[in-house]
């Protein structure tokens, strides 16, 4: 536990350092003040996890298809992406730089009393849907969800869940799961990682009875077999992703991983409109839809005014979660 806390720790500061160099290097470098010249997509959590994943496939898109002159990923993870929130936030009118965001920030920035907000940045467009899935080891004694279901409710402490950050979506889902068998969601074993990748090694290594994340975090070992998923998080059933929703299995939930971006808090209106159309332009790509088919993604494109409203609701109904499961 000790060496996870210094590594993220350190990972936190190399990406701090990193982000820093990288706004230096945009300054000094001479190059107009454009997102078009150079954007840094700063992804909020470790690498090999969702939100890496989504800026380096949005990182690709748009290099290939010349959106922008050069386009880097950072990586600054920590407390549910508040810890990138809070570094983004403080970059005023930067106008090279988006952080991705989606429905994990939300949660989180309520679970660890955030000083800073989605409501302190800008809102620039959400892209996509992704749902998550419940997966245990190949040789679990859960078969199928009804299985696991009646583990939870008959021991909801002994049933460990392995997920992301505290107050993301694997833990608002795992405590919603746990409502819905009837056990209380603060009895809950979660256990909490800082990446998708941890999460794959704490089910397979049997550290967690179960884990909860993206379907495309579990895909390898779901087609390898040394995992079994036993639903997905979606209210309907996912192209592609040949699972039953956990309201087909009986347990009324469903929840959407959503995914886009936001933009430092100072900067012009020009300048928000240059980063919609960029993202725009990405959306509409034939690369993008290969994107979100290979990934299981599901769009959900917005932008702009829109993209704020969407998410005060979602600040909205995330707080009732919250206080519903003593979370």
């Amino acid at each position: 536990m000790r060496r996870r806390i210094i590594g993220t720790i350190v990972g936190v500061l190399a990406g701090a350092l990193f982000l820093g160099a990288a706004v230096h290097a945009s300054v000094t470098g001479g190059g107009s003040a454009s997102p078009r010249t150079k954007i840094t997509l700063v992804a909020p959590a470790a690498p090999g996890g969702g939100w890496d994943a989504f800026a380096r496939e949005g990182q690709q898109v748009m290099r290939t298809e010349g959106i922008a002159g050069g386009v880097q990923v950072v990586n600054i993870p920590g407390a549910s992406g508040t810890i990138g929130l809070g570094q983004v936030a403080e970059m005023g009118d930067r106008h090279d730089i988006m952080l991705v965001t989606g429905g994990v920030m939300v949660g989180g920035t309520i679970i660890n009393n955030s000083q800073v907000t989605l409501e302190d940045v800008t809102p620039i467009a959400r892209l996509a849907d992704d749902f998550n899935v419940l997966v245990v080891p190949a040789d679990s004694p859960f078969q199928t969800l009804d299985d696991f279901a009646a583990a939870l409710a008959a021991d909801p402490g002994g049933t460990a869940i392995a997920g992301g950050s505290l107050g993301g979506i694997d833990h608002l889902l795992a405590g919603l799961l746990a409502q819905a068998v009837g056990a209380d969601p603060a009895s809950v074993n979660y256990l909490a990682y800082p990446g998708g990748g941890e999460v794959v090694t704490s089910v397979l290594s049997h550290t967690a009875a179960a884990g909860l994340s993206g379907y495309n975090e579990f895909r390898d070992q779901i087609e390898s077999g040394s995992m079994r998923a036993l639903g997905t998080s979606a209210p309907e059933p996912v192209e592609g992703i040949d699972l039953p929703t956990f309201r087909e299995g009986g347990l009324d939930v469903s929840m959407s991983n959503w995914r886009g971006y936001i933009a430092p808090p100072g900067i012009d209106d020009e300048t928000r409109e240059e980063l919609i159309a960029m993202v725009t332009e990405l959306r509409d790509t034939e690369a993008w839809a290969e994107v979100l088919d290979r990934n299981g993604w599901v769009d959900s494109f917005m932008t702009g005014d829109d993209f704020g409203a969407f998410i005060a609701d979602e600040t909205r109904r995330t707080e009732q979660i919250v206080e519903e499961l003593g979370l």
